[in-house]
């Protein structure tokens, strides 16, 4: 989860705001054990991601990369949205294009 206190949650715990971005958060229903092990792909392959890239390998880059795009749709952060009630999606959006813009704005 990201620091609070850095990088304001929104009002309904969806997104999380990084330089007046809106991101995606994980999916809360995770069960704990599901979470932990999703973040251990996720940071497995973000440090694979890395090392492709220092050696230049293109297709091992293109596969940690895939690997990082799956653990994300595993935590809920990419792909289909984990909440229900219809709302639509802004995640990468910036927070003043969205109906977020003023509970951000309050936040100065």
């Amino acid at each position: 989860m990201p620091d609070s206190d850095k990088y304001p949650s929104t009002p309904d715990g969806r997104y999380f705001v990084v330089k007046g971005r809106l991101w995606r958060t994980s999916n809360p229903d995770l069960a704990p054990e599901a979470r932990q092990e999703f973040v251990d792909q996720l940071m497995s392959a973000r440090r694979q991601v890395g090392l492709a890239l220092k050696a230049g390998d293109k297709e091992a880059e293109r596969q940690a990369r895939a690997a990082v795009d799956a653990a994300k749709h595993a935590l809920g952060e990419r792909g289909p949205v984990w909440w229900t009630d219809g709302a639509p999606d802004f995640n990468r959006r910036m927070v003043k294009n969205t109906p977020y813009a003023a509970w951000y704005a309050a936040l100065a």
